[in-house]
């Protein structure tokens, strides 16, 4: 049964910085140490306590005119919240959160809106982070209103009768994959529906699984098996059996694993690699690794979790080559970052036995109206803001601009920055580096992420809705950061 098409038709909080790079077993199988980028974390906030700025402070030129200062009765309060929320944390949540969280400055964060986070002490931060969630920014309005509407009427479902928002909101999103993939599954989290693409490909016959090194396809058990990081693996193997690594832009090494296993693999990889460190292959690749699927019957599955949505300057990250795998993957910008949702979109003949039998893999809580309801407002929201052609615009921008600030430290300390879209990565000449700028733009005012599976690379995921003045005030920031941390790491 071909799964793939023809020949003609083929011709990707603060966790603890601590994430390997490791992929063989000899590697694997060292003691789990902490790396520079976590040291760096602890040191800098040791020496240095988070502190607001005047880049905390601006929000436009009449609020940067007269700050709102809170009360002693008010930053008496807070810090008492603070030290409660970091004492619940120990006693319910876990130790090693909670120590992230003081590193932090003990700050919580309260409120958001547009590009920023309010914490509990009064701050606010500017986000250039959040994981690659907030493409419409925080709280989008559309978003936020269909959601209370949702809960006023209907928030959850009995899931004995047909649920209309649901099947709206699949044939929303259905109208922007790539063609053919008009069926929709609906999770709560990227890992869900990570995990529907590898039952998905079971049920086809596709049992053995080929990913990508520093791919990062979530951490539930079967995502797990297949996000190629051994800090994350070795203390729950045995993972799924029969999966196999090769390495990212390389059709050689694919075609040498898809040979070994004809009609009977499963391929998942990402077009851009995120958590690996913002990995943009070469021109051509993703054609290739279609190409490759369709020669040796291999069911192709793209993980557009993180680089789906927009986030890339297209809808999906698989358009720049028009590319039609048999499964994607979307999450995070789906959410509109107001309710999180996943989806696995798939061809009719790949989804097959997922439509004949829908008990064949069900979720109490998967394409919830509540959930639904968000994922129908953040496409049309995008649709109607053209969320997708100002991520086109304004990526190259942000990218010019982050090269430029860096361009005084090229070699010693920034080894090289690159991006997609407002997907951008900075990769330093040593881990230690990006614990210590992370740090530094807190302290100013701004949030970014590091890298789980590339310790090196502080990443970018900037809303499409961040304005000029937002822009300017974050490559400042870098500025400041970039030179703080520059003076530190040579001290």
């Amino acid at each position: 049964m071909a799964l793939s098409p023809s020949a003609t038709e083929a011709a990707e909080a603060i966790e603890p910085a601590r994430a390997t790079e490791a992929t063989e077993p000899t590697e694997a199988a060292k003691p789990v140490e902490p790396t520079e980028a976590a040291n760096a974390v602890e040191r800098t906030a040791a020496a240095k306590p988070v502190e607001p700025t005047k880049a905390t402070e601006v929000t436009d030129p009449t609020e940067a005119a007269k700050p709102v200062e809170p009360t002693e009765a008010e930053e008496s309060a807070a810090s008492r919240d603070r030290t409660d929320v970091v004492d619940l944390y120990l006693k319910h949540i876990g130790s090693g959160r909670a120590v992230m969280g003081r590193v932090m400055g003990g700050m919580a964060e309260v409120r958001s809106e547009g590009v920023w986070i309010h914490a509990d002490d009064g701050r606010r931060f500017l986000d250039f982070g959040g994981y690659g969630v907030f493409i419409l920014g925080h709280r989008h309005p559309a978003v936020v209103e269909a959601v209370h509407r949702q809960i006023d009427t209907h928030p959850l479902a009995s899931r004995v009768f047909l649920e209309p928002v649901a099947a709206r909101a699949a044939q929303a999103l259905a109208a922007h994959t790539p063609p053919g993939l008009d069926y929709v599954h609906f999770v709560n989290s990227g890992a869900e529906a990570t995990e529907a693409a590898l039952k998905l490909a079971r049920a086809h016959g596709r049992t053995s699984v080929i990913t990508t090194r520093r791919g990062f396809h979530g951490k539930t058990l079967g995502a797990l098996s297949v996000t190629a990081n051994a800090t994350y693996q070795t203390p729950f193997q045995p993972l799924l059996p029969d999966v196999t690594q090769v390495a990212y832009d390389d059709p050689a090494d694919l075609e040498q694993a898809l040979a070994a296993r004809r009609d009977r693999a499963c391929v998942i990889v990402e077009p851009v690699q995120g958590e690996g460190g913002v990995r943009i292959p070469g021109p051509g690749y993703l054609s290739r690794v279609r190409a490759l699927c369709s020669a040796y019957g291999a069911l192709l599955v793209v993980d557009e979790i993180q680089t789906g949505m927009g986030r890339l300057g297209t809808w999906f990250g698989v358009d720049a080559e028009g590319v039609c795998p048999d499964v994607l993957l979307a999450g995070k910008g789906l959410s509109g970052g107001v309710v999180p949702v996943a989806a696995m979109a798939a061809t009719a003949e790949a989804y097959a036995p997922f439509g004949r039998d829908p008990y064949l893999h069900t979720s109490t809580f998967g394409a919830s109206p509540i959930a639904c309801a968000a994922a129908l407002a953040t496409v049309r929201a995008m649709e109607e803001e053209d969320t997708v052609a100002r991520a086109a615009a304004l990526g190259p921008r942000v990218l010019a601009a982050v090269r430029d600030v860096c361009a005084p430290y090229a070699g010693d300390l920034v080894r090289e920055v690159r991006g997609r879209g407002l997907l951008i990565g900075i990769e330093f000449a040593e881990e230690q580096a990006v614990g210590e700028l992370l740090l530094e733009l807190i302290a100013r005012g701004v949030l970014v992420n590091h890298s789980l599976n590339s310790t090196r690379v502080l990443r970018l995921t900037p809303p499409a809705v961040v304005g000029d003045t937002e822009l300017d005030l974050f490559l400042t920031t870098l500025v400041e950061a970039l030179r703080s941390t520059a003076d530190r790491m040579s001290g």
